[in-house]
């Protein structure tokens, strides 16, 4: 597996996204999650994604159970400042101090562990000043409780505000052919802060997959059928664009999910996408892409069928939260 850095930090090239072991996006099964973050380990994949809200609560539990005996392999995020209840409810979004350390205080218990390696504020809370905030998380660095500092959907001057606090090595953000907003003054504020960026569902919640034809195809319970890109009008609009997608994709023999993971590769060395899957099949697919090459003229086929906006309706239902 190749390496990358997320500022000072040094993690694989690909790392595994977690959430969906526990919640959103249907059916569980610990033990082939279990399975899979073990699968990961061992292909080299070091560099874990969970959450307090992930569950709620059980996603960072079932992560410590699995690296337990592994820990010394693992390069460990997870985030607070999502509310959540512990029968699920969400209770909205809290940056302060008292808050963030007793959010990291819960989160070493239910890990299992001692420190954690990446800490993110996963949400701006616009209510406390950021510079408040960082200060904590800086405080539980200072403690040896957290090694280096994140943040998540955060706007170019909160992110400016808050490394001059305390650096900030990696910035966790939606990016994919589908979601290329970060282009236009994200990237490049992390990137004159030397700031790493992590692109979150850069598969398109699993809609680059190409594997959903139908808002049917979701179950019952999986949060994509209520949010507005799988929706009606837009998911038809949005599968012409993963048909395009698909159609590229073969010519390479490559799976569509892998030629979307190879072109966030290119775009940078301090880009780490941290695709998520509960499934070791998955997992080795998208692990594979640290393999693939583009060539110009198919990297410019890909920029013209997936431009910047070719996607069509909002990333979340409310996208209050986001880049703030």
């Amino acid at each position: 597996m190749k390496t990358r850095k997320l500022g000072q930090l040094e993690v694989s090239a690909i790392g595994l996204g977690c959430m969906g072991m526990s919640e959103f996006y249907g059916d569980r099964d610990e033990a082939e999650a279990i399975a899979t973050l073990h699968r990961a380990l061992d292909l080299g994949v070091t560099f874990l994604d969970t959450a307090d809200m992930y569950g709620p609560f059980i996603n960072e539990e079932l992560v410590g159970r699995a690296i337990k005996d592994r820990r010394d392999q693992v390069v460990l995020a997870t985030k607070f400042g999502n509310v959540r209840t512990a029968e699920g409810g969400w209770g909205g979004v809290k940056g302060t101090p008292d808050y963030v350390k007793q959010c990291c205080n819960d989160s070493l218990k239910r890990l299992g562990v001692e420190v954690i390696d990446l800490y993110y504020q996963h949400r701006v809370d616009p209510t406390v000043p950021i510079e408040d905030t960082i200060g904590a998380m800086a405080e539980l660095v200072q403690a040896g409780k957290v090694r280096y500092l994140g943040m998540s959907e955060a706007a170019p001057d909160t992110i400016r505000r808050a490394h001059a606090v305390h650096p900030i090595s990696a910035l966790q953000t939606e990016y994919s052919l589908w979601s290329r907003e970060p282009e236009d003054e994200i990237l490049p504020t992390v990137r004159e802060l030397c700031i790493g960026f992590v692109p979150y569902s850069p598969l398109g919640r699993g809609f680059l997959t190409g594997a959903f034809q139908s808002p049917e195809d979701f179950a019952p319970d999986d949060y994509r059928r209520h949010a507005p890109r799988f929706q009606g009008e837009n998911f038809a609009k949005n599968l012409a664009l993963v048909d395009q997608v698909k159609a590229i994709a073969a010519e390479k023999s490559v799976t569509p999910a892998q030629l979307a993971l190879a072109w966030l590769l290119v775009q940078g060395d301090d880009i780490v996408p941290i695709p998520g899957t509960k499934r070791r099949k998955y997992l080795e697919e998208n692990v594979a892409v640290v393999e693939i090459v583009l060539s110009q003229a198919e990297l410019d086929r890909i920029n013209a069928v997936a431009h910047q906006g070719a996607a069509v309706g909002d990333r979340y239902a409310d996208m209050s939260t986001v880049n703030r």
